[in-house]
């Protein structure tokens, strides 16, 4: 018997990570991760899964994020009792991102069920609780980089060290002679506490992430970067407003506090006020500092204790800071989907003395990837707000690979004597390094998948597609229509009064009325919302 994949997400997309093993009626997960983006993308989190959740007999966690760890909840909740197999770090932080998000997922639902624009509709129901949450992380079974275990019957495997984030791995699995590698989400040169990603060479099939597939970065040092928050942090300061950094809990929190304590201490940046208003990323700073000893860029002291960095939790607290100008505010969450972020927008976009400062990828149909892309007014909870803000984006805090660097790490993971699937990114990403990967000859066959898609996984020859992926997400993925909708809605009225007829803006209202008229009544209902 050979063994097989079928790809349930990040195909195309770069969130929703989850890839089935399966091999003489064993079944292992690699990553179970939450879809995130636009509205559309999202609901999938809410669909069934494509398999029974009680017959997986183990799952490999590549690293924490929620993209790759956040239906694990729902995955036990529907019957999964096997282990989560992950790095010891990986299981500190799941206790506090797994129950984050069950919170987040029930608070969310009972946000979307308060709002007036919903009165009469079925109620939101959460995915997961905080509960299941906690029942999840209570399955984690810690095992050290480098250490064969085996999974499930027919299966061996072994983590490597991706340089991402803390704690995250690269998969090696074996079963039925094949072996396979799925990389995880790889980090870049120059990343603050981790050293480069490292794994063996020569496989069958190598699953390779590609959400820069299509990016080079320029090669900035850790020295060159600090310059460029000085910089930043310098201009927000002579603007006079508040600096709002939206940043994911994990790694992207720890290290801008590695470079402000630094900038901080050595008198470059003055007396700064640092805000980092996310629960979760004290939390997992806390995790941080746990292995402080081990971390590089360091010098094996507590960076973050820093006198100019307040941590804050208390949600008075956070209200209070709608008050504050000059300061420094951290907030997650870092697409600004969910989490305090968004309520700090909300008080800073529309002053023109506020600067929002990107420093993490922003997946399209996001809060974040609107603003980005120049939005001049967003909604935030059912309320529409004009961006006045400077929008500002520092790009060499990326935790991942840039095309070369992905290109430089598959090379090095060869000879492949079967398919190298590339995943975990945006359809142009995954384009353009398949292109480099095809004309440099990195593997015979090189597989874009779709989501839904099953494959054979032979030994020494290429991949065979055995079932095809489904149709109806290709209608989901990237902007959907309730980012338009919302673009639509929160500049309606500007654009009706520049009518300057009344008469011809109640016909033009007339006329919009006429048209969704004629689409509700001809159009079948889709099942994708």
């Amino acid at each position: 018997m050979t063994l097989s994949l079928t790809v349930h997400g990040a195909a195309q997309t770069v969130t929703g990570s989850c890839h089935e093993f399966h091999f003489r009626g064993s079944r292992v997960l690699v990553d179970c991760g939450l879809f995130q983006g636009s509205r559309s993308l999202e609901a999938l989190n809410h669909e069934p899964f494509d398999f029974d959740a009680s017959a997986i007999d183990a799952v490999i966690l590549t690293h924490a994020h929620i993209d790759h760890s956040g239906l694990l909840p729902r995955l036990v909740a529907q019957g999964f009792t096997g282990p989560v197999w992950c790095t010891r770090e990986t299981a500190d932080l799941l206790e506090f991102m797994l129950a984050d998000a069950g919170r987040i997922q029930e608070n969310e639902a009972e946000r979307r069920n308060r709002r007036r624009d919903r009165a009469g509709d079925k109620p939101f129901e959460p995915i997961y609780t905080e509960q299941d949450a906690l029942a999840a992380w209570r399955q984690t079974q810690p095992v050290a980089i480098g250490e064969w275990f085996e999974p499930a019957a027919g299966f061996r495997s072994r983590l490597w060290n991706a340089g991402h984030i803390l704690g995250s791995a690269s998969v090696e699995l074996e079963a039925g002679g094949t072996r396979v590698l799925c990389s995880g989400d790889l980090g870049p040169e120059n990343k603050s506490f981790h050293p480069a990603p490292h794994s063996p060479a020569g496989f069958d099939h190598i699953i390779c992430e590609s959400t820069y597939g299509d990016r080079e970065r320029e090669k900035v040092s850790i020295s060159e970067r600090r310059a460029l928050l000085e910089a930043e942090i310098a201009a927000a300061r002579v603007r006079g407003g508040n600096l709002v950094i939206p940043v994911f809990a994990l790694e992207r929190t720890q290290e801008l506090l590695l470079d402000i304590a630094t900038l901080s201490a050595s008198g470059r940046i003055g007396n700064a006020m640092v805000f980092v208003d996310s629960p979760l990323a004290n939390r997992a700073t806390g995790v941080f500092r746990k292995y402080a000893s081990i971390l590089e860029d360091t010098g094996g002291r507590d960076v973050f204790g820093h006198p100019s960095i307040h941590y804050v939790n208390d949600v008075a607290e956070s209200m209070r800071l709608n008050s504050v100008s000059g300061a420094i505010i951290l907030a997650a969450s870092g697409m600004c989907e969910a989490g305090r972020i968004r309520h700090h927008l909300y008080y800073n976009l529309p002053r023109r003395d506020s600067t929002i400062l990107f420093v993490g990828f922003q997946a399209a149909g996001s809060l974040g990837r609107v603003i980005l892309e120049g939005a001049t007014r967003v909604r935030i909870s059912g309320r529409d707000v004009r961006v006045k803000a400077q929008i500002r984006r520092i790009e060499s805090y990326s935790a991942h690979a840039d095309q070369s660097e992905l290109l430089a790490w598959i090379k090095n993971r060869g000879p492949i004597a079967g398919s190298l699937f590339l995943d975990h990114g945006e359809p142009a990403a995954i384009e353009a390094l398949r292109r480099l990967a095809q004309s440099e000859g990195l593997a015979s066959q090189v597989v874009t998948p779709a989501i839904g898609e099953r494959y054979e996984l032979p030994v020494g020859g290429p991949a065979r597609r055995t079932k095809t992926g489904r149709a109806d997400i290709r209608e989901v993925i990237g902007r959907d229509w309730q980012n338009d909708y919302a673009s639509l809605a929160t500049s309606l009225k500007d654009r009706l009064n520049q009518i300057p007829n009344p008469h011809k803006r109640q016909k033009a209202i007339e006329e919009m009325r006429r048209i969704l008229d004629s689409y509700t009544k001809t159009e079948p209902r889709s099942n994708i919302r």
